[in-house]
């Protein structure tokens, strides 16, 4: 399929009320369809990966393109500029999720860009760093323990940042990476524990939500 007719057909199935519903949910940025990302995925896996064809669907600033770019872009064809090119879009945490865990997860350059955007001020690109962190933990099955012990530290210093979706993004690497096994279940209560205690409104929600499903019973059977 064109590029043309894709974007013929995304238009065909805008829906003005969902766009609504998304906005309440935190989803903005571009040209919005209120289309589902379930409905994106099916028509990428239809269409098939091809990298020209994502890179033309991201610069058309449609919402829904941008995030179809992010399942249908080849991995071992992104570089590092790109990443950076995308990374200043960035204005949604749908986007973000998507690309960091569909795409950006499978290039060589993740582990560098989780140690950068974790320390980057935008929003959006910091959660991104976190984001992948979470990709990493549920994708690399083979990867060590020490290769998540070291993102702890890094947990610890951006707890403070009271942003909703970098919060969540902190929230969210420490239970997928404490979820991973019972040693790192373990090393992950003790860290939340120790957010819990800092002088942070932020940080204390981190670690208690963190805490809630890290400790509870069905988790603990699970990795047991």
């Amino acid at each position: 399929m064109k590029y043309e007719e894709l974007i013929k057909l995304l238009k065909s199935m805008e829906n003005p009320k969902n766009v609504e519903g998304m906005q309440r949910f935190g989803i903005r940025g571009g040209k919005m369809l209120g289309i589902s990302v379930y409905e994106i995925r099916r028509i990428a896996k239809d269409v098939g990966k091809n990298h020209s064809l994502a890179l033309k669907l991201w610069e058309s600033g449609i919402h829904e393109a941008m995030m179809m770019s992010c399942f249908m872009a080849e991995p071992n064809k992104v570089t590092e500029e790109l990443m950076e090119k995308w990374a200043k879009d960035f204005e949604s945490w749908d986007i973000v999720d998507q690309c960091c865990s569909n795409l950006f997860d499978r290039t060589p350059f993740a582990e560098k860009k989780i140690r950068e955007w974790t320390k980057r001020e935008e929003e959006f690109v910091k959660r991104a760093g976190f984001v992948l962190m979470c990709a990493k933990a549920v994708h690399d099955k083979g990867a060590k323990d020490k290769e998540f012990e070291r993102y702890f530290p890094i947990m610890k210093r951006e707890s403070h940042d009271e942003r909703n979706f970098v919060k969540k993004a902190v929230n969210w690497a420490l239970r997928t990476i404490g979820k991973r096994n019972i040693a790192l279940n373990k090393k992950a209560i003790k860290v939340a524990k120790e957010i819990e205690k800092m002088d942070s409104k932020s940080a204390r929600w981190i670690a208690k939500d963190a805490l809630r499903e890290l400790t509870n019973e069905k988790t603990q059977e699970r990795l047991k």
